[in-house]
């Protein structure tokens, strides 16, 4: 079948282009460079000629509040408006494990927007919500620094490697719509200290990490598991130490 995968020349979706290729299916990569712009709807009747699936990978180039509220509405609207008049039969849409929990953060407030749009659009559509990826502690660590000292909620994360995470959305976008959401999260639980500290410790970076009551995740307060997720939630395979070893 043919796929459409808005934000496909990015981390997560160019791996899931090559997966989906692999399978046999029409993968095409959608992005601003390949002339399809889900901000402006440029491009966007084209591409979207004869697919049967549009992945949505995408992500806002600002993460400050309006602009992220305006990315992830304007072009999420474009998007779902665009796939009605070309009779896309299945919508896919990359999200965060506990989105609705993290309403105290404008990115994730922008995020709870487009669920909603999806939601609200009458279209057949899967969510697919993944754990924070390996590949972010270092930015993770970067947006809660104060001087050399990396300030931490108390909490747990049970992380995923992006591969993982590809092949979900992948899984996803192949299997008939669930009209809901699928969670999917690495193997191991961490306290946010500990990944970030071998995250860190890695890449022989010297910061000192502390548990901070006061510090949030992205401007979110945090509770222990709002982190995690459901019982429900596929558990994937590659476990963070063993990534880190193969990135040396």
């Amino acid at each position: 079948m043919k796929v459409v995968v808005i934000g496909g020349t990015g981390l997560i979706g160019s791996k899931v282009v090559a997966r989906l290729g692999e399978h046999g299916h029409e993968a095409v990569a959608a992005s601003p460079n390949t002339g399809v712009n889900t901000l402006t709807g440029e491009g966007l009747a084209e591409v979207l000629q004869g697919a049967s699936v549009v992945v949505d990978v995408s992500n806002s180039p600002s993460f400050e509040d309006e602009a992220v509220m305006n990315f992830f509405h304007t072009s999420t609207a474009n998007l779902l408006k665009a796939e009605t008049e070309a009779g896309v039969a299945h919508h896919v849409a990359l999200s965060v494990v506990g989105t609705e929990r993290l309403q105290g953060s404008g990115y994730f407030r922008a995020k709870q927007a487009q669920e909603d749009l999806i939601r609200a659009s009458g279209n057949h559509y899967s969510i697919v919500h993944a754990t924070q990826f390996f590949e972010f502690a270092k930015g993770l660590a970067d947006g809660v620094t104060e001087g050399d000292t990396v300030h931490l909620p108390d909490a747990k994360i049970q992380p995923i490697v992006s591969d993982d995470v590809a092949a979900a959305v992948s899984r996803t976008a192949v299997g008939g719509p669930v009209n809901g959401v699928v969670e999917v999260a690495g193997p191991e639980v961490f306290q946010l200290e500990e990944f970030i500290r071998m995250g860190l410790s890695a890449q022989n970076d010297p910061r000192k990490i502390v548990t901070d009551p006061q510090a949030t995740y992205w401007g979110a307060p945090l509770q222990e598991a709002t982190l995690l997720p459901g019982a429900g939630a596929h558990i994937a395979g590659t476990r963070f130490g063993d990534w880190l070893a193969q990135q040396k």
